[in-house]
């Protein structure tokens, strides 16, 4: 019997397939008008990136930090590059090949072949935080290096770039996939990982990641896009699209065929039993909601890889791409906001099934609350914290401003984040399994509105302490910290408020657990 992938038929019947489960789940959508106007804010925001930073006259400010800072920008748009194709490989390993358009429990009774799935996670690469911020980093770097003649191609290679890159991760993706699940490919993976990442070390401590970024082909790229010469670009980058798109299908389709040996060890293991936790903070009985809270996280294969991942990739990119402060103060946000995407705009669907058990044990209501928040902001501290580490590797420790500013801004997105995925815990629960490492904890046009909002946000935060960063007042970001996170801290309190709510409770309960 031919297979999916044996030739054009298959191919497209593959195409077609996915586009039944695209309108398939577009039909599932719970606020439609709110997914169109996100979607309109994503294109606005891309426009915007794409466009006004070719209205800054950079030779009229007269201001050497700002000079020195578009040229390293220029010198570093390859590298910037190469950043991106870096984040679509880790996303595509992170989430075992890429997001799945139906769960496995929905895609049980359908036949739906290996082919479509891939085809699927190539269209729901944009359904990522970091993939849109670094999209709209490049974007942004391009229209202001670029020169307003030749804005449009510049801005085009770029995107056939982030096509590209995403289509290459993708196939990576699928074969670290496959690898994974052979008899000891769990093994092999994490060798691999961390060799590459004491390579990536080692050459930066001696001096040689530089040039070895600007000899790849992206800076070819980089120096072609603002010239003449750009459909040239867009032509290659396009063909080679086309070409991994065709040539990802053959390792999804040997992944997709092995049994997920990471999932099912987590669910056939044996774990013995501990002394119960003591902890010198905590009560006995929040000190164990959250060794449990804890363990789910770490046991579920997906979140464990993604907080790995975010923990690590935004570092590598500040390493490879030789971000400043400046630029740097973004990340703590993003990164922050990454993490929460994993579980904490729905965090109750970390207990599944097990939500009824939960609420069964004799601790009060509020104590499951503020344990989860304790979890989730454990997480996202953890993630944040190591990105600001690889920056101070990068750049040094930063003067006393710039360090109160970075201080700051990371306490305020800490705070923002937060008390957003919780009013979105409480607010709009869903019923989700995270067993598998593909799956989301939110339907994905909800998924692509929370990203929209939380980089929002995080940016706008980012840019406000970037800015106080240039103002000779050490309190001043401190006083603008102070009235952040009281107007979070209040949000977060009404949200608990509405958790201890019996009727609300119930409602979150039965939802998440009807798994």
């Amino acid at each position: 019997m031919p297979s999916s992938t044996s030739g054009p038929a298959g191919l497209l019947e593959a195409a077609r397939d996915t586009g039944h489960l695209v309108r398939f789940r577009a039909g599932t959508v719970r606020r439609p008008a709110a997914a169109v106007v996100g979607v309109l804010v994503v294109l606005g925001l891309t426009l915007c990136f794409a466009v006004l930073p070719s209205t800054f006259d950079v030779d009229a400010i007269r201001s050497d930090t700002v000079q020195k800072a578009v040229t390293a920008l220029q010198a570093n748009l390859g590298a910037t590059f190469v950043g991106f194709l870096l984040l679509s490989v880790s996303s595509a390993m992170s989430s075992g090949g890429g997001r799945e358009l139906l769960s496995r429990s929905e895609a049980a009774i359908h036949p739906i072949s290996p082919t479509s799935e891939h085809f699927g996670a190539l269209l729901l690469a944009p359904v990522n935080l970091a993939w849109l911020v670094q999209m709209w980093g490049l974007l942004a770097v391009s229209a202001l290096v670029a020169d307003p003649a030749h804005l449009l191609g510049a801005q085009l290679v770029v995107l056939a770039w982030v096509v590209a890159a995403s289509t290459i991760g993708q196939a990576i993706g699928w074969t670290v996939e496959g690898v994974r699940r052979t008899e000891h490919g769990v093994l092999v993976v994490r060798v691999v990982s961390v060799v590459f990442l004491l390579l990536v070390a080692t050459l930066h401590l001696a001096g040689a990641l530089g040039p070895i970024v600007r000899a790849l082909p992206t800076t070819w790229l980089a120096e072609t896009a603002p010239t003449s010469r750009w459909p040239l670009a867009v032509l290659v980058l396009l063909a080679l699209a086309a070409v991994m798109t065709l040539v990802g299908a053959r390792p999804a389709t040997w992944a997709l065929g092995l049994p997920p040996r990471e999932e099912l060890r987590v669910q056939s293991g044996v774990h013995e039993a501990r002394p119960a936790p003591e902890s010198r903070w905590l009560t006995p009985e929040r000190a164990l909601l959250r060794r449990l809270d804890r363990d789910s996280v770490w046991r579920s294969v997906g979140l464990r890889r993604g907080l790995m991942v975010l923990g690590v990739g935004p570092g590598l990119v500040a390493l490879v791409a030789g971000l400043q402060w400046s630029s740097v103060m973004l990340l703590p946000g993003l990164t922050a906001s990454g993490a929460a995407l994993l579980f904490g705009v729905n965090a109750f669907c970390l207990d599944g099934k097990g939500m009824v058990w939960r609420e069964t044990l004799p601790v009060p209501a509020r104590d499951v609350f503020d344990v989860r928040t304790l979890v989730i902001a454990e997480c996202m501290a953890l993630v944040s914290g190591v990105t600001i580490l690889f920056a101070l590797v990068r750049n040094g420790a930063p003067p006393l401003l710039v360090g109160v500013c970075v201080a700051s801004c990371w306490l305020v997105v800490m705070g923002q984040v937060l008390s957003t995925v919780m009013t979105w815990s409480i607010r709009s629960p869903y019923s989700v399994d995270l067993s598998s490492p593909r799956a989301t904890p939110a339907p994905h046009a909800a998924m692509a509105g929370y990203a929209g909002k939380l980089s929002l946000v995080t940016t706008l935060t980012g840019m406000l302490f970037t800015a106080l960063a240039g103002l000779p007042f050490v309190w001043l970001p401190v006083a603008f910290a102070v009235v952040f996170v009281a107007w979070s801290t209040r949000k977060l309190l009404r949200a608990r408020r509405r958790w201890l709510a019996p009727d609300e409770r119930a409602r979150i309960v039965l939802t998440v657990a009807a798994v």
